[in-house]
């Protein structure tokens, strides 16, 4: 009777709400445990952490394999899988669908969390990445502190302060815990306030500055010992933050993040556990060039976006052997952006235009997870994904592109359809572990590639118009690795390849001129045949003695398009290594990380080649303890070498920050 009463409230609740969300699936507990599906990087655990304690989710998710970033200043950088863009990816927040509103890209999800609300990030690559909806390079998903309920009250609390060089940064923050048989609580805020920085020789970078304030909090409650409530909100406020890669500042960066969740966790029921939550979040971002010195023409650019969604997931095992979970899930999205051109000229007239023209967006999706434990060696992973998406602008939207498109072929709304499906499969032998898989996927159109109305890209100089017509791009992949473990040495090798069809790319379309200054020309969003990514990585760990252990490894990527045009944003060959040293309470480490010279620039798309580089760390950490309390001191220097460079992922080559002395301090009660 009551699993019937809670069908019926779900689906109330979904119907009610037009909105079901994203899948959250806890880890599985079986031995053998699809290494190749999900990275779990706890920020309480993770040695990063306490390399550089207030290190931003930024630094943070750059030390990861198969994730890279692009950095257009030192603030809200994009993160990249497999070097595929944030289009081709998912990024959810405990499960929850964010969309940025930046049509610049210069707010991605993961700038509106701190690592001090972070118990961990779940890196999925490729189709295996479809419990959060459609992808094809992989998911991000940024899991926000978790507690549980405690037989006897118990509260722990922890305050953070640091100090940064090369951009004066000034970093002051904290958190707690309470937990208790019926209720627990987290709160936390952190808050950072940074200058210019210096790249190496000590040139000041105009327009780096940044100012962010974030906050977060959680509150538990227990029905019973079956059903528990759960309420969370995080809060995230930047201003005055600057994009010396960009002809653009941002005034405000602000989102408001908020959730109720019921979990329902039987303890004599073919149900494992039974999650469903209801969420909303609205962001707003406002893009200006007031600061900018000699423009020829101001522009005002703000951007909203508001996102209401659910998700219901459900895990249950089948005979101790298939561990399954499915999830309907749905969100509604609003997103809205506009541009206003002040005239210079006396008496003469703003022009005015929508680059989002109030697009709305409903998906509703299902998925199924089938985690099959063949024997005590080898598994099968099974996961699939299939939902509608459907996109409506408004009737001005739809008059803009008409400019550009056969007007009688713009409907104003379109619904399509898309989905994913991934095998692996994974076996142990003695101290040897190898897996290989397979997957497909499709997506569609981002509102910028269906609906853009010219979006300057200063990397090409190129404005970009949006095409509602596009199909979908499809993605088919293999991958593969395989690791060697001792208690003394690792090693893993680790591979994918993505053949995409119908890839969606902006295309230069010539009877059309740029509307902004300086601007080479128009691309118009197509669909190219097929393109071809793929990537090998290679990593070592060797514990030479139970203080002292080396790591490291490199990797090469490779894509083209179906013209054989290297596609942007591909890595060159990377490197990495490291020594790390504990002695009783203090741990310290010196690592070096740099890239080949790439000489294999996307010259069609805009890039140019990329000088190789060499950056040398060095860190160390130490705990005093105090009674029954602890203060943790972490001292480093980046960048030793003061070497002036750029990336690959550096938009216009904006140099990196040069030699960087730091310090953090963390009081924990």
């Amino acid at each position: 009777m009551l699993i019937k009463t809670y069908i019926a409230s779900v689906g109330i609740v979904l119907q009610a709400s037009f909105v079901v969300a994203q899948n959250n699936t806890s880890k599985d507990t079986i031995t053998n445990n699809a290494l190749k599906e999900v990275v779990i990087l706890s920020s309480k655990k993770d040695e990063i952490i306490d390399k550089k304690p207030l290190l931003s989710l930024d630094e943070f998710l750059s030390k990861k394999d198969n994730v890279s970033l692009i950095r257009r200043g030192a603030y809200a950088w994009e993160p990249m899988i497999n070097n595929m863009a944030i289009e081709r990816t998912r990024q959810t927040i405990d499960g929850m669908q964010v969309f940025y509103a930046c049509t610049d890209k210069m707010d991605p999800i993961t700038s509106y969390v701190e690592m001090n609300n972070l118990e961990s990030v779940e890196v999925t690559s490729g189709a295996q990445g479809s419990h959060f909806g459609p992808t094809l390079g992989g998911s991000i998903d940024l899991k926000t502190k978790k507690l549980s309920f405690t037989e006897d009250k118990q509260f722990n609390a922890q305050v953070q302060t640091g100090y940064e060089s090369i951009n004066k940064q000034k970093i002051a923050g904290g958190n707690f815990d309470f937990t208790s048989k019926k209720l627990y609580a987290s709160g936390s805020i952190m808050f950072r306030d940074a200058d210019n920085y210096k790249a190496g020789g000590g040139k000041e970078i105009q327009y780096s500055q940044f100012r962010k304030l974030n906050a977060s909090g959680t509150i538990g409650y227990a029905l019973n010992n079956s059903n528990t409530l759960e309420a969370a909100v995080i809060y995230d406020k930047a201003t005055d933050i600057g994009y010396p890669a960009l002809p653009m500042d941002v005034s405000l960066a602000e989102a408001l993040i908020t959730s109720i969740k019921h979990t329902y966790t039987p303890t004599d029921s073919w149900i494992d556990k039974w999650e469903t939550k209801l969420y909303y979040n609205t962001i707003t971002h406002r893009m200006d060039d007031t600061k900018r010195p000699n423009v020829v023409i101001r522009m005002d650019m703000p951007g909203w976006t508001d996102t209401y969604g659910a998700y219901s997931t459900l895990q249950t095992t089948v005979k101790d052997k298939h561990h399954l979970t499915g999830t309907l899930n749905a969100y509604y999205n609003k997103s809205l952006a506009e541009m206003t051109m002040l005239s210079s000229i006396p008496g003469g007239l703003d022009m005015f235009a929508y680059t989002w023209p109030d697009v709305k967006t409903t998906f509703v999706g299902a998925t199924l997870k089938d985690h099959w434990q063949l024997d005590d060696k080898q598994s099968l992973m099974f996961s699939g994904n299939i939902g509608t998406n459907t996109n409506e602008t408004s009737q001005y939207g739809k008059n803009q592109l008409g400019i550009f498109h056969n007007d009688n072929s713009i409907e104003r709304t379109k619904t399509r359809t898309v989905g994913n499906f991934a095998v692996n499969y994974e076996r142990i032998e003695n101290k040897w572990i190898y897996g290989v898989g397979i997957g497909y996927g499709n997506r569609t159109p981002s509102v910028s590639e269906g609906y853009g109305y010219y979006l300057f890209n200063s990397g090409d100089k190129y404005d970009y118009i949006g095409n509602p017509n596009l199909k979908n791009e499809s993605s088919y992949e293999g991958n593969f690795f395989i690791k060697y473990a001792t208690p003394a040495f690792s090693t893993k090798l680790s591979g994918s390849i993505f053949y995409l069809t119908d890839y969606i790319i902006g295309v230069i379309t010539p009877p059309f001129n740029a509307m902004t200054a300086g601007g080479l020309g128009v691309k118009v969003y197509n669909n190219l045949d097929s393109a071809t990514q793929a990537s090998i990585n290679w990593d070592f760990t060797y514990k030479i003695t139970s203080d002292i252990k080396l790591s490291g490894g490199a990797s090469y990527n490779y894509g083209k398009d179906s013209d054989n045009n290297t596609l942007p944003f591909i890595s060159p060959f990377a490197y990495r290594a490291a020594v790390d040293y504990r002695w009783n309470d203090l741990t310290t480490q010196l690592s070096v990380n740099g890239n080949a010279i790439k000489t294999n620039a996307a010259k069609f798309y805009g890039e140019t080649e990329t000088p190789a580089y060499a950056v040398v760390n060095w860190n160390a950490n130490y705990h005093f303890p105090i009674g029954k309390n602890s203060l943790g001191l972490g001292v480093g220097i980046q960048n030793i070498l003061d070497t002036y460079y750029s990336t690959y992922a550096d938009w216009n080559k904006i140099p990196n920050p040069g030699r960087n002395f730091f310090v953090n301090l963390s009081y924990k009660l």
